[in-house]
């Protein structure tokens, strides 16, 4: 027996709320994670990787590796799509430069920052998925990737992460980069668990 569940569509001020809880969260996951020294996949994962070895601030690097992705994404997921996630980076670079100043953590056991960072960064993104946005570029080019090849998108960005934790595992702590994979973990099966669009209508 198939449910045919009614469509709705966000407003304005939906879109507004909850992309803003997206990157509110999102930016507080990305403070601790950097308090600790941890890493994570995708754009953001790069940029952290960058942030670390050259000094430059995460938000500041975070936008720049993400400018190349827009053009992308604009052919690939179209407009509505790619503005959204232009505005989510923006905000999520800027938050990334003020939070900081007024949240400082003297302590934080590196497992537990993990997990915590997995777990509000999983959030998040769920958050901005149900609002048509998201935080980086990767994820376009593994469609494309499929597009052109039919290798599916999944496989793609497990390769793409497998590479940026791999390099890490060469660049840091091993025992960082192992709790960072926990986190890594944790955030993705939030998303493979939550991210169904048979359980929520709203689209």
């Amino acid at each position: 027996m198939t449910t045919n569940l009614p469509e709705s569509t966000h407003s304005l001020l939906d879109d507004v709320q909850g992309m803003s809880l997206g990157i509110f969260l999102a930016a507080i996951g990305l403070n601790i994670l950097t308090t600790v020294g941890l890493i994570t996949g995708q754009t953001a994962g790069i940029a952290v990787i960058i942030s670390y070895l050259s000094g430059y601030s995460f938000g500041v690097v975070f936008f720049a590796v993400n400018l190349p992705f827009y053009v992308l994404a604009w052919k690939r997921l179209g407009a509505t799509f790619t503005i959204k996630s232009l505005i989510s980076v923006t905000l999520l670079s800027v938050l990334s430069e003020i939070i900081p100043l007024g949240m400082v953590f003297s302590y934080i056991d590196p497992l537990l920052g993990a997990l915590t960072f997995g777990a509000l960064l999983g959030v998040a993104l769920l958050v901005l998925f149900r609002h048509n946005g998201s935080l980086g570029g990767l994820g376009v080019v593994a469609l494309l990737i499929q597009d052109t090849t039919g290798f599916r998108a999944g496989y793609v960005q497990l390769i793409f992460d497998a590479l940026i934790f791999g390099l890490a595992f060469f660049l840091f702590d091993p025992l960082l980069v192992f709790y960072s994979l926990v986190g890594a973990v944790v955030l993705n099966l939030i998303i493979a668990i939550n991210h169904r669009r048979d359980r929520y209508v709203a689209r």
